[in-house]
């Protein structure tokens, strides 16, 4: 994420940079030493997708601030 945005890990912080997903649950969050996307606990598919073929979970990254 600190990459794709061309922001070093210092500008994340001082932005306030987050991630927030659908529906309340994080299933994301920024490694606080690289700036890349984790998954903040396990995913079960089965559970979040049932019997849907493609499964999609969405997040935005929120940034304070003009970029």
């Amino acid at each position: 994420v600190a990459k794709d945005l061309a922001l070093d890990l210092p500008a994340l912080q001082d932005r306030g940079v987050r991630l927030v997903s659908e529906g309340g649950t994080q299933y994301f969050g920024l490694h606080g030493k690289t700036g890349h996307l984790v998954t903040a606990e396990r995913i079960d598919r089965e559970q979040l997708c049932r019997l849907v073929e493609k499964c999609v979970l969405r997040c935005e990254v929120i940034i304070e601030g003009e970029m």
